[in-house]
Formats: C-alpha cells, sequence, structure tokens
C-alpha cells in the first residue's frame, strides 16, 4: 500500500513546498511596487499658525502657536509631519479678566523637572493691556495632567505692556526676554530682560536690550518694533538673540540678531551688539512675506540645526490666522552667527531633518 501512494505523497509534498515558497498569494506585493520610504516634506506645515514654537524633550516635539483664545499643544516624533499630528487644548481664555482678550505667541518650556507655557493675553486694550502670564504642569508629558495657573510674571516697578516672553539660561543664571513699552504712552516696542528667581518670579529689574533704530526695523511705523526675542547657542556656546523687526502688518517683518560680547553680563545694555541689517527677510518669489518670529531646535539624530517660522503666503495679507508655519534647515558662519539663508519656496519638496 505505501508503494502504491509514494508517487501521490512526493507530488502533494511538492506542491505544498512550492505553494509555501510562492510570491503570487493575495498579500504579496513585488518590490517594485512598494512606494519608497517618503524622504521629503513641503512647507507650509499648516494652513495656519502664527508665532510657532517648538521644543524637544526625550523623544517628542512639542508644538504651539497662536490661536487668540485657547492654547493648544501637538505631539509628534517630526516635526514635517506636523499636520497629521494629535494637538490638545490646554487652556481656554476666561470670559473676563486680565487674560481674557488676545491669546498670543505660547512658549513651551521644561524648568525645574515641570512644564511653563509662558503666553501673553489681555484686557482687550491692545495698547496697554497685554502682560505675560504662565501655566504651570508638573506631569512628564505636557499634552497630560492638569495645568495650574501661575498668574502673570512682571517688573513690579516697571509694569508696561509686555509681549512675547521666552527663556534661557547662560552662566548658572535663568534669564525671562520679551517685547514691551518703556511707559504707558511710549508705544514703541523694545526688547527687555530680567533675571529670574524662579520661573514665575523675576529677580531683577528690567533692562533695554534692543530699541528700533534700524530703517528695517521701522516698517510701518509707527511704532516701531522689536520682538519675538529668541536665544539660541552658536556652537561654542556663545548666547545668540533673534529677534524679529518692524510691524508684523508689513511685508517687511524680518529678523535680525545682536550678539553678547565674550564674558558679557546679559543685564548689561552695552555688551550687546545688534546686527546693522537684517539676517532673513521676505522672498516673493518664494512666497514668503513678512517671515518672522522664528523658533529653533535640533534634528531628532541632534546633527541638524532647524528653525521654524511664520509667514504669509502672498503680499498684503497683515498681522492674522494666514500667517502659516515653515521650517527649514540652517547653518553656522565662521564668526559664530547663523546662516538662515532665504526662506525656501512653498509647496517644494524639503529634506526631511536627519533622523525623521
Amino acid at each position: 500500500m505505501f508503494n502504491l501512494f509514494r508517487p501521490y505523497v512526493f507530488l502533494l509534498l511538492f506542491t505544498l513546498v512550492i505553494q509555501g515558497c510562492s510570491k503570487s498569494g493575495p498579500d504579496y506585493v513585488p518590490p517594485e511596487y512598494i512606494p519608497p520610504k517618503e524622504t521629503t516634506f513641503t512647507n507650509p506645515l499648516l494652513t495656519s499658525g502664527p508665532d510657532p514654537w517648538v521644543i524637544k524633550k526625550d523623544s517628542f516635539y512639542y508644538y504651539t502657536h497662536t490661536d487668540g483664545d485657547k492654547i493648544r499643544i501637538w505631539k509628534t516624533k517630526a516635526v514635517s509631519q506636523l499636520a497629521s499630528a494629535p494637538s490638545v487644548t490646554i487652556w481656554t481664555k476666561p470670559a473676563t479678566g486680565p487674560n481674557s482678550q488676545n491669546v498670543w505667541a505660547p512658549e513651551l518650556h521644561f524648568l525645574d523637572n515641570k512644564w511653563y507655557m509662558y503666553y501673553t493675553a489681555g484686557t482687550g486694550d491692545i495698547n496697554n493691556g497685554q502682560r505675560i502670564f504662565i501655566l504651570e504642569n508638573s506631569s512628564a508629558d505636557p499634552t497630560t495632567g492638569s495645568w495650574v495657573d501661575r498668574g502673570s510674571i512682571r517688573d513690579p516697578a516697571n509694569d508696561f505692556w509686555a509681549i512675547d516672553a521666552s527663556i534661557f539660561e547662560y552662566n548658572g543664571t535663568r534669564y525671562l526676554l520679551w517685547s514691551g513699552h518703556a511707559t504707558v504712552a511710549d508705544l514703541t516696542q523694545r526688547l527687555y530682560i530680567a533675571s529670574m528667581q524662579n520661573p514665575w518670579t523675576l529677580s531683577s529689574s528690567r533692562v533695554e536690550i534692543s530699541t528700533p533704530t534700524y530703517a528695517w526695523e521701522k516698517f510701518g511705523a509707527p511704532p516701531a518694533v522689536n520682538e519675538g526675542p529668541e536665544v539660541i547657542k552658536n556652537p561654542n556656546g556663545k548666547p545668540v538673540l533673534i529677534f524679529s523687526a518692524s510691524g508684523c502688518w508689513t511685508d517687511d517683518y524680518s529678523m535680525g540678531i545682536s550678539l553678547l560680547r565674550d564674558g558679557g553680563n546679559p543685564l548689561i545694555a552695552a555688551d550687546w551688539t545688534k546686527s546693522a541689517n537684517p539676517v532673513f527677510v521676505k522672498k516673493p518669489e518664494n512666497g514668503a512675506f513678512g517671515p518672522g518670529h522664528g523658533a529653533f531646535f535640533k534634528s531628532p539624530n541632534g546633527a541638524e540645526d532647524w528653525m521654524i517660522y511664520h509667514a504669509n503666503s502672498a503680499a498684503n495679507q497683515g498681522c492674522g490666522d494666514v500667517r502659516n508655519p515653515r521650517m527649514q534647515k540652517f547653518t553656522w558662519n565662521p564668526d559664530g552667527t547663523p546662516n538662515f539663508g532665504e526662506p525656501v519656496k512653498i509647496n517644494t519638496p524639503v529634506t526631511k531633518p536627519a533622523g525623521e
């Protein structure tokens, strides 16, 4: 009996082996039909997003921008894929009070093992009502847990209009930077700095470190504008102050830099030297009008420096929600200053950050 069925058994086993090794089943996709891994992205990242901010902690990036009536945080491992990232609303403006109107420029920082969200809001008086407020969260992930209202941060002796708070640390001291008015009547936007006792309290009086002096800082004046201050460290660890200048309602909103001298004290105005020319300006043929309010971050593998900023995609679009976020890589000049190049063209492939 065994001999009789041996040819049949052999044929059956051969057929099963061939079928098992076959690459023509319903789930098989020939290599030539597998799409290559996407290696590029296009700007803008979102259709709307004034005053963008990005911070990286561990393997995640957290993003936020001006929403006007609330604060949201996006969480992603790839900033270039921001459009598909989930977001959560962490705070909504109250109906009345000192922070009930015009919620602008939220900026997230991880300080003393807690998250702090600095934001601008006011009473509705655009000229004098805006101040800087703080939220605190002790969760490891800022998109979870609860936020505690830490009130406002201000210089009691000079409690005037203040927006665009940012934080940096240098030589063991933490500093607050912001844009503000010298008096109730003087509407020129200047850059101020003060040292910090803790994340919600200043330990020094404010010091003015920049006021609009050059023509490129005065488009749309009055008022002339310096705002959106951010400090990044160059490869040698030297602080570089990046700021935006001219009215955001103009197409000539741009970015400038100011350098702290070697061994300088951030609280001494004379220790800062502002560049006579802007370092990042409009590029109409690339769909970039009024580029500014930059923030800075490393690629996922830590090898590249990237900037995120907002701009309008067409002329005369003003200072509203149509401003959209874009990102691009930048390098460093031999003298330790950043080389931002020019705004990249919208709707054109850009190579993703290394490590995405």
